[in-house]
């Protein structure tokens, strides 16, 4: 009976050993993905924080989970931002009556921390909300529109830099250090499909996003063209005119350099597990 006993027991343990190993030798390694999403701005021409004006973004990841909590992650986006001073409920802004457009290039390393662990092969740990943090580079040329025709703002100057008034760069720069940081929650779908859902916001290390930071230059630091016409220069530089009398003397604020420019991105990402299998110990 006892040798009966025996050879049912080995049998039965070779039978969910195996089941078990398999289970617990498979490794989430990470993920590779692609998100879709909305993007939007605030800084001089948006300084209430409007949302009324979203643009698309796409973007492209690799992550790389450190344990069950922690992941590494590099990503590339492109989006466009923009605004114009007619969409604000700011009488000033509305009378100031300038705008811009942008795309923009960002490339950023992030860390990812889950509040639940997350295993996509597993059936209790398949879902995880998540914060996010790191830093990034992000390249941007400004431009706007006079009749239909699409003019870049940064080489004409618009607040006296080729004149010499501005005191800083001759011309900014058009990259900038960002700064992402954001929340989001992560699902399994099938066993090697992930939707994720996320917001994050960018900080940045500049002003001019949308080209607008210090004081007008005023009429004078814009020449007439030979002709006698104003320049294209001194028409983007304060579009007042088309709102009534101009309001950009020499001086007078146009927007606020105490504040960086910022843009948020609302995005949804489809990611496909990195997985590997390792004898368990």
């Amino acid at each position: 009976m006892w040798k009966r006993i025996g050879i049912s027991t080995v049998l039965f343990l070779m039978m969910i050993i195996p089941s078990h190993a398999q289970t617990e030798a498979y490794v989430h390694e990470g993920e590779i993905g692609i998100t879709l999403g909305a993007a939007h701005y605030f800084g001089d021409l948006n300084n209430r924080a409007a949302v009324n004006r979203p643009k698309p973004v796409v973007g492209l990841f690799l992550r790389k989970q450190i344990g069950n909590y922690i992941g590494v992650r590099v990503s590339g986006h492109y989006a466009q931002l923009g605004y114009a001073d007619k969409y604000s409920s700011v009488e000033f802004n509305r009378r100031r009556n300038l705008s811009f457009n942008t795309n923009i290039l960002e490339i950023g390393f992030q860390g990812d921390f889950n509040f639940f662990r997350f295993e996509p092969h597993s059936d209790r740990y398949f879902f995880t909300p998540y914060v996010t943090l790191g830093a990034g580079m992000v390249s941007f040329n400004p431009y706007a529109y006079l009749d239909g025709e699409k003019y870049y703002l940064r080489p004409l100057g618009t607040e006296g830099q080729v004149a010499g008034l501005n005191t800083g760069n001759t011309f900014y720069k058009t990259m900038s250090f960002c700064f992402p940081i954001g929340m989001g929650v992560k699902y399994n779908l099938g066993k090697n499909v992930n939707l994720t859902l996320e917001v994050s916001h960018r900080f940045t290390m500049t002003d001019y996003l949308d080209d607008v930071s210090t004081a007008y230059a005023g009429p004078l630091s814009f020449p007439a063209n030979a002709d006698g016409t104003p320049t294209i220069a001194s028409l983007l530089q304060d579009r007042s005119y088309e709102t009534g009398f101009p309001i950009g003397t020499e001086g007078r604020q146009r927007g606020f350099s105490a504040q960086r420019d910022q843009y948020v991105f609302f995005e949804m990402g489809l990611s496909f597990s990195i997985s590997s299998y390792r004898c368990p110990k």
